[in-house]
């Protein structure tokens, strides 16, 4: 694997970071995961403009503009021997004494590297996965895409300590989002997404889900969702950049809806479809 480390192209096992990074010693960071389809990187705008929201968040400078990294990401695409892609962006705010307070002068460290893109196949889109519910107990900023990512760690571990794919989360009454996901209900053939706010990641694959229902006439609420209106789904679904539209089909061991794949998430899947092969 060729990754891409400040500047220079070099086998995986030959790039090192110092110990001093501040990625390293407290997660001062953040990153991107960019879908990549047949050699071309899945709305790359809205990734790029997503990392640039969440270096504004934590008042790191960016070290490039939108073009200079479309021109990095491509090159560094095409470096790659497979052709779709799930590439993995980080910077940090860089090597410098610890201490909490911002460092003068330190440079971003830059870091990418690639895997090949798995996503789901029919028959697992078809089956769903389980999912389990847990209290939402994250930060305040979960708008931010940091590599600071412990608390989801935890909380993806307790659906993975069950059995299951992913964790539900909800705060106050109402769902968030999952632990390393998106979270969609449908009731009544309308599809309930939760609203964008500093409590949830605005997903890229959400952004598109709900660009797609309002260009298909596709009936669609943007809200709060109780966890009421949750239990009681006709449909469930996670989304991310490398699963794509996945349903949930058993919560807390309860199947969803008639236990497979729904009408509305088939819909949605071939119109997201349609839109990788357009672009």
């Amino acid at each position: 694997m060729t990754v891409y480390l400040n500047g220079e192209y070099m086998p995986i096992g030959e790039a090192r970071v110092p110990v001093l990074d501040r990625g390293f010693l407290l997660g001062d960071g953040v990153y991107e995961v960019i879908p990549v389809y047949g050699r071309h990187a899945f709305r790359l705008e809205q990734h790029l403009l997503r990392l640039q929201n969440s270096c504004d968040g934590i008042r790191l400078d960016n070290p490039h503009n939108a073009a200079a990294w479309t021109t990095l990401i491509q090159d560094f695409i095409g470096r790659q021997d497979f052709a779709n892609q799930n590439l993995y962006l980080q910077l940090t705010r860089g090597v410098a004494k610890r201490d909490h307070a911002f460092p003068q002068g330190a440079t971003p460290t830059i870091f990418m590297m690639a895997n090949p893109l798995v996503t789901p196949t029919p028959e697992q889109f078809e089956a769903g996965v389980a999912a389990v519910s847990t209290t939402d107990n994250r930060w305040q900023r979960c708008d931010i895409k940091s590599i600071a990512l412990l608390a989801n760690v935890l909380l993806r571990q307790i659906a993975v300590d069950a059995g299951a794919t992913e964790s539900i989360l909800f705060r106050d009454g109402y769902m968030t989002e999952g632990a390393a996901s998106n979270i969609f209900a449908v009731k009544g053939g309308t599809i309930l997404a939760p609203l964008r706010n500093h409590l949830m990641l605005p997903g890229i694959t959400y952004d598109t889900v709900i660009e797609l229902a309002r260009a298909n006439n596709v009936p669609l609420e943007v809200r709060e969702i109780s966890e009421a209106e949750v239990r009681a789904a006709d449909e469930l679904w996670l989304t991310s950049s490398t699963k794509e539209i996945l349903p949930i089909t058993r919560l807390d061991g309860r199947v969803v809806g008639s236990g497979t794949a729904g009408p509305v998430a088939r819909r949605m899947l071939a119109l997201y479809q349609g839109l990788k092969r357009t672009g």
